[in-house]
């Protein structure tokens, strides 16, 4: 990609990806001079050979976007011992520590932009979230550690991108023998692309549901039938926007309505951050009227839901028909306001660990920013949209990810004694379009298991294959 084809912000081009992910950068330094750094230790001690570094010719393959926002925010590499890394090293960080029993942190934070976590948690005195390194088999090999603060109450994983990445680093951390998740709350937060009829660059969304809209068949538009009004036809059906009649078990989750409640009661807390760049863009939006008044106005937070697809789609075709797709499948509940590409992956992993009683589906928080629109303003075309013009979000995204999501998170830990111990009980159906966790789905043809829910199989035997 060359810098005539990726979109800037300010004076330098940045890529407006919804997230970004980060190879390790090169850190020359071994196990062991990392031992004497942190631990003042002058004596020489056998160590594991020099761990594997990068060229200066390899950091070419760190995506743009991340290079152009560390030159942005005059980030080094090369960084200090006290100063949290920028990638999936941390070769500056102290050294995994020897614990007797397992991790059991009240708030596990899955997210993909984690470096505004890193920090701004030290400086506001939140803990340091790079305090505590455990390495999980299964984790990304660009992410491999879970990071905790101090207290190990709150910890963080990158999954990276995409729908399979999140999946297989989300089982990787609910399988790992070192945690102990089963009063957990996991706080999914990442940046997104906004709709703009109910949501802003920098806008804070917290949902519901999470819909996975690009399960289904797919014509070329320019190939479909004169009567549709998308190439997307749901699985088993024969024109758009009726239910699936082939699911999957993936294409939409619901999480619970009271912590939503509760979480949105601590967000709105914040004060949430804007810049003049973010109100340009805003403003192209304000000749719509009504339909577009939130796009055009400030951020905020607000109840909504999310859309996964791991295609980067934008324009105002697709993001309609997925509007469409969205309020088919959860019955007519849902708002698709916001984008992403892991949330429903995820999720995926969480119900069936919770179905064996590893995790409780019903202290799961689902929350995104808005660093981008799905679709264009009037008068710009979807490519223009997309690639040519200066959206200017990221930056304020990040922010506003970290400044509400603290609050979310801290209003756990203030009040785990008197709420959140013990649980805020669902008023409405959490899980999968299964009833994987029982009950009766509010979406969908219905339990496949009469509302009892999945029950972990009994001591499996096996026999000799003759």
């Amino acid at each position: 990609m060359t810098a005539e084809q990726v979109i800037s912000f300010n004076s330098l081009h940045l890529p407006s990806f919804r997230s970004i992910c980060r190879p390790p950068s090169s850190i020359p330094l071994t196990s062991t001079t990392k031992r004497k750094l942190l631990e003042g230790d002058t004596k020489k001690r056998p160590g594991p050979p020099p761990e594997p570094t990068l060229s200066t010719v390899d950091m070419r393959f760190m995506p743009c976007a991340f290079a152009s926002f560390l030159a942005l925010r005059g980030g080094q590499l090369g960084l200090a011992a006290a100063t949290p890394p920028r990638n999936g090293s941390i070769a500056n960080s102290p050294p995994e520590p020897r614990l007797d029993g397992k991790i059991t942190p009240k708030v596990m934070i899955f997210a993909p932009e984690a470096q505004v976590w890193y920090d701004n948690m030290p400086h506001n005195s939140h803990g340091n979230l790079l305090a505590v390194n455990i390495t999980i088999p299964g984790l990304s090999p660009r992410y491999p550690h879970v990071h905790c603060r101090e207290d190990l109450q709150v910890c963080q994983v990158t999954t990276c991108e995409g729908e399979i990445n999140a999946a297989s680093s989300a089982m990787a951390l609910l399988l790992s023998p070192k945690f102990n998740l089963t009063k957990t709350y996991f706080l999914l937060a990442g940046i997104a692309g906004a709709n703009p009829k109910y949501s802003t660059i920098g806008g804070v969304a917290l949902a519901r549901y999470t819909v996975q809209v690009a399960l289904q068949y797919e014509f070329d538009a320019r190939e479909m039938p004169d009567n549709f009004t998308t190439g997307y036809v749901a699985y088993g059906t024969t024109q758009p926007e009726e239910y699936p009649k082939i699911l999957y078990g993936t294409e939409v989750f619901e999480v619970s309505n009271a912590l939503r409640d509760a979480a949105f009661n601590y967000a709105v807390r914040a004060n949430l951050s804007d810049n003049e760049d973010s109100k340009k863009y805003r403003a192209r939006y304000k000749p719509k009227g009504n339909i577009f008044a939130k796009a055009s106005s400030g951020p905020e937070v607000v109840k909504c839901d999310t859309v996964t697809s791991d295609v980067y789609y934008s324009g105002t075709l697709l993001s309609e028909a997925f509007e469409r797709t969205t309020g088919v499948w959860t019955n007519g509940t849902g708002r698709y306001c916001m984008t992403a590409q892991e949330d429903n992956a995820v999720l995926g992993s969480l119900v069936r660990m919770a179905v064996y009683g590893v995790v409780d589906f019903s202290r799961v928080v689902v929350m995104r920013t808005g660093s981008n629109f799905d679709r264009p303003p009037p008068n710009v075309t979807a490519y223009e949209h997309l690639l040519v013009l200066k959206q200017n979000g990221f930056e304020v995204a990040i922010q506003n990810l970290y400044i509400a999501g603290i609050e979310i998170v801290n209003g756990i830990l203030k009040d785990w004694g008197a709420v959140f111990d013990k649980g805020i009980k669902p008023c409405n159906y959490i899980g999968d379009v299964l009833g994987s966790l029982g009950g009766e789905p509010d979406f969908g043809p219905g339990s496949e298991t009469k509302g009892v829910g999945f029950r972990p199989p009994g001591n499996s035997t096996t026999r000799a294959i003759v």
